[in-house]
């Protein structure tokens, strides 16, 4: 024996005698040890049902002879927290949690992984984590909440917002929005409209990282613990075969998730967290494969926010994301490997073809390019988005309007409220994003409150921020260079121009080239006086097109 396989016998030994502690024996550490990692939180329904469906994981990797050990890395539901400028948490949230779920693999040596979590940025952070570790491993989503009910109609979550609009503007009573606060959550679960929980973890199909159909399973009922039971058995098979999440996420893997996320209409967000992700698998996404992709990608899915009002159940129902992936087949790197052992061909085979009334045959789409455009412009020199198949139809046409600035959402809903914002309105709302928030504020209450007001196919918002992934309207994102980094959007001022086009990808502040830079240079930061986890992800972060990610 030689000195370092003494030294590994003492560390296994030292190991043994602690874990045998809190209950191990000495056969259960001869088998494969995989973690059970899951997002429960007792404060958002998003994780409220966590527990369960980490309980059948072990169970499954108990059936194939694997010894299983459970750890909680808890997930966020903001929305919860009461959000305003709690929601600026979300993003550094997904990094650290990433960092968080990494330290435990790695430091406590598991040889494999179910990972289980649920909800916007959560799901991003375990795939992050995935990569990071880079130990064979199955992501479990945690299945949808089922839609609430009010008088025989399904209502969702951002009922809320807009019915503040509509209660604020005179067109409901106030015991009206109390019965919509009442009637949206049923029960445990992710949001059932397509924003960004459901948009991710459809990606996380598309990459393989998940079991066909997970993004469609309700959180209630047993179908999800049944998936999780089949993931506990099959990790095992990626172990003894040593397939590996960077064996799964390949370029040509996150080409197939932006596809989907495209065809889908999926949240604005897939565009940052996709890249954050890619970049721990050492594969770089730049923002204008977004825009290559999607003019060529048709938008054949459509469920709520997407002008539609099918949610993650309907979707199901007529055979789920890999029914989407199957029209989409010759657009898709069919050979891509997923974590069932088999090429993404083979997983999608078998799926229904298109209904035509949520999903459409590649030949017939709701519109031919996808459901994200990407913008430039001397407004946003760097790139902007815009979630297009969420836009009606009357503001998808070139239009101009004067500008309305804010530097803080609040500011700029006090005003909607009050009527001061009007149609044909370019609302600015500024100094949003990784640096300038710092940790990127989610603009989603204005969106809202301006459909609820009657603004909603009037009114243009424009942010260096990010949205939700269930607004509606003509919302555009993630301007670049951002505010706090001296971009353009820094200096518009009140009645400024701005001139839209999207059918071309501009996004234009109409004064002079000679009066921008003047108002460039005489243009400095604001002070910010941001502490603890904020301050240092503003330092760190990189701009919203690249991840706005420390890592």
């Amino acid at each position: 024996m030689t000195r370092f396989e003494d030294h590994a016998e003492l560390i296994q030994l030292r190991r043994e005698s602690l874990l045998r502690a809190v209950g191990y024996e000495h056969r259960d550490l001869k088998r494969p040890w995989v973690a059970i990692v899951h997002a429960w939180a007792g404060i958002g329904p998003g994780q409220f049902h966590l527990k369960e469906v980490a309980e059948a994981a072990k169970a499954g990797v108990l059936s194939a002879g694997g010894t299983p050990e459970e750890f909680s890395i808890p997930g966020i539901c903001a929305s919860s927290s009461g959000g305003e400028d709690r929601f600026k948490y979300k993003f550094p949230y997904r990094d650290f949690a990433a960092i968080m779920v990494e330290i435990m693999l790695k430091l406590y040596n598991f040889d494999g992984a179910i990972l289980i979590p649920a909800c916007d940025d959560v799901v991003p952070a375990y795939l992050m984590a995935a990569a990071r570790a880079n130990i064979p491993s199955i992501l479990v989503t945690g299945g949808y909440m089922e839609p609430g009910e009010y008088k025989g109609k399904p209502i969702l979550t951002t009922a809320i917002q807009v019915g503040y609009g509509e209660y604020k503007a005179g067109k409901i009573s106030k015991d009206t929005l109390m019965e919509y606060v009442d009637s949206v959550c049923p029960g445990p679960g992710q949001c059932a409209h397509l924003g960004t929980a459901t948009t991710m973890c459809s990606v996380t199909e598309a990459l393989g990282m998940s079991f066909p159909g997970n993004t469609t399973v309700s959180a209630t009922g047993g179908r999800l613990k049944n998936v999780a039971k089949d993931a506990g058995r099959l990790v095992m098979t990626l172990i003894e075969k040593g397939i590996k999440p960077k064996d799964i996420m390949t370029r040509d893997a996150f080409e197939n998730a932006i596809r989907v996320a495209l065809a889908m209409g999926g949240s604005l967000n897939a565009t940052v967290h996709i890249p954050a992700i890619a970049n721990q698998c050492g594969v770089g996404l730049d923002i204008s494969l977004w825009d290559r992709l999607s003019r060529t990608t048709p938008f054949i899915c459509r469920i709520r926010p997407n002008l539609a009002d099918y949610t993650a159940k309907d979707l199901g129902n007529v055979g789920g994301v890999p029914a989407v992936m199957k029209q989409l087949r010759s657009l898709l790197h069919t050979d891509a490997l997923t974590i069932t052992g088999e090429p993404l061909g083979a997983v999608i085979e078998g799926a229904p073809d298109a209904d035509g009334e949520i999903i459409r045959p590649l030949d017939n789409p709701f519109a031919k390019e996808g459901g994200i455009a990407v913008l430039k412009g001397n407004l946003a020199p760097g790139s902007a988005v815009m979630k297009q198949s969420a836009v009606p139809e009357a503001m998808k046409q070139p239009h101009k309007g004067p500008a309305r600035v804010f530097d803080t959402e609040e500011e700029a809903i006090e005003q909607v409220l009050k009527g001061e914002i009007r149609p044909g309105d370019v609302v600015v709302i500024r100094y949003q994003g990784p640096k300038g928030a710092p940790g990127v504020h989610e603009i989603i209450d204005i969106m809202h409150c301006l459909v609820g007001m009657g603004l909603g196919e009037s009114v243009t918002v424009v942010t260096d921020g990010r949205f939700s992934g269930g607004n509606w309207g003509a919302g555009i994102g993630h301007v670049s260079p951002e505010a706090y980094d001296g971009g353009p959007i820094a200096v518009v001022k009140d009645g400024d121009e701005i001139d839209v086009d999207i059918p071309n990808r501009q996004l234009d502040l109409n004064i002079s080239e000679e009066d921008l830079q003047k108002r460039l240079k005489e243009w400095s930061p604001p002070k910010r006086d941001a502490k603890g986890v904020l301050e240092m992800y503003g330092r760190l972060a990189s701009s919203m097109t690249e991840g706005a990610t420390i890592l």
